[in-house]
């Protein structure tokens, strides 16, 4: 039950970083409970961050978020701002898993491989 707790205020945390709430205030991509937001409590859900790892995880994610290329919600990103975004989302990923412990790296490991395994489910195609 503690740790259910502790991940539910780290997610929430997260969600409610202020740096990223100073990017995009108007609860877009980068804001609370968008897109962004979703992927990462995915990412972290089953991790127990210490306050250190807490405090960097929002930097890294403040970070990119800033340079994440704007879109309008609801209207498909032509490829470039696709490739761009994944560029952006894989070095984060990248530097976010670096702070982790071995043991939350298996986590992580294990909600990116869920995560890949559902974006396959919903490609065109497999349908």
């Amino acid at each position: 039950m503690r740790t259910r707790l502790a991940v539910i205020v780290s997610a929430l945390a997260l969600l409610g970083s202020s740096a990223a709430l100073a990017q995009n205030p108007s609860g877009g991509p980068a804001g609370p409970g968008g897109f962004a937001a979703r992927r990462m409590a995915r990412l972290m859900q089953g991790i127990t961050l210490t306050p250190e790892q807490q405090a960097k995880v929002d930097s890294i994610t403040a970070r990119y978020s800033a340079q994440m290329p704007a879109f309008t919600p609801g209207v498909m990103p032509d490829s470039a701002t696709r490739a761009k975004m994944r560029d952006l989302n894989e070095r984060q990923d990248a530097e976010i898993r670096t702070l982790l412990t071995p043991d939350q790296q298996k986590v992580w490991d294990d909600n990116v491989a869920q995560m890949r395994a559902r974006m396959q489910q919903r490609a065109p195609g497999n349908r």
